[in-house]
């Protein structure tokens, strides 16, 4: 038994394993991340605790509401052995509640007392927030619903992970730049397409085939899905270049190598080596290093602001 399963009770890891809780930690950091290159310093202490509830609030609701909906097409994918996973998404147990780990009626409790506290945070931030939250919640149900018409489902999807680094920054300035923002969102929405969507996809294609999905890797196969990886991240990497530079932090040139450096090794090379060894591995490869960048990028902005 590891530290994790001692400390945690088994019941409460089905709910955070329902809000995929591992991976949802990771996307935090993205608001987290957005705020402090667009502020350039630590906003006010309490907005700074305020600000981390209510992400943590609305991801863990947004997650569960994920499984709530896909709830038949999940129930349909599950497999005897299928436990815990090996890519982020399934690091506790895959889908508790299509296994019946937990009922339907207490994913619904834990999906609205995490989208109160998330409402009440983005009142307190700026109602503008409570727009967006809302707005995610509902895009992130359509999503869900049309897993087995159409593969475009993937815009919507990028409009959900970017809604959190938009809200943040919302949070803490009412009239953002304009310019910023849109970068910051173009940013999040290839970074969601080309290192977490389309290789979850690619890595579920025999599944998602069994009950007539329509993937963009089903529906173009595998070489395009590659292709179309490899090209989003690339744009994604330019366009978090030019987030940097607009930024009021003053980055200097080691900023800059280790920003180049990490953004080569958790993105480009994965994409590099999905293109030539199209395996479910290395689109699983790919999505779980992709996963830690907004947390990568977060590191970089921190050590300028304190060193």
């Amino acid at each position: 038994m590891s530290f994790y399963d001692t400390l945690v009770p088994e019941k409460l890891q089905f709910f955070f394993a329902l809000s995929r809780t591992h991976h949802g930690v990771l996307d935090m950091m993205a608001p987290v991340f957005a705020a402090l290159i667009y502020l350039g310093h630590f906003p006010d202490p309490v907005i700074v605790l305020a600000g981390v509830i209510t992400v943590f609030s609305g991801y863990t609701a947004v997650y569960a509401l994920n499984d709530i909906v896909g709830y038949k097409d999940d129930r349909k994918n599950i497999r005897p052995d299928d436990k815990k996973g090996t890519d982020l998404d399934s690091i506790l147990i895959r889908h508790p509640l299509a296994q019946g780990m937990i009922s339907m009626k207490s994913a619904a409790a834990w999906a609205g007392f995490w989208s109160v506290a998330a409402l009440l945070g983005a009142y307190y931030l700026n109602p503008v927030c409570i727009l967006i939250f809302l707005g995610g919640a509902l895009l992130e149900t359509i999503y869900c619903c049309l897993l087995k018409i159409t593969y475009l489902r993937i815009v919507i999807n990028g409009f959900v992970k970017a809604a959190g680094p938009v809200a943040a920054i919302f949070a803490v300035d009412t009239s953002p730049d304009a310019l910023f923002l849109c970068f910051i969102f173009l940013f999040f929405f290839l970074w969601e397409a080309g290192g977490q969507n389309i290789p979850n996809d690619y890595t579920d294609i025999d599944e998602d085939q069994q009950i007539n999905a329509k993937t963009l890797p089903l529906v173009f196969g595998r070489e395009v899905a590659s292709s179309l990886i490899m090209g989003l991240l690339a744009v994604a990497f330019i366009v978090m270049t030019a987030v940097f530079i607009l930024s009021p932090i003053d980055f200097n040139w080691f900023s800059y190598l280790i920003f180049g450096t990490g953004s080569f090794l958790l993105l480009l090379l994965p994409a590099l080596k999905l293109r030539t060894t199209p395996e479910n591995q290395a689109a699983m490869s790919l999505f779980n290093k992709a996963s830690y960048y907004p947390f990568f990028l977060l590191c970089v902005v921190l050590m300028d602001l304190f060193f």
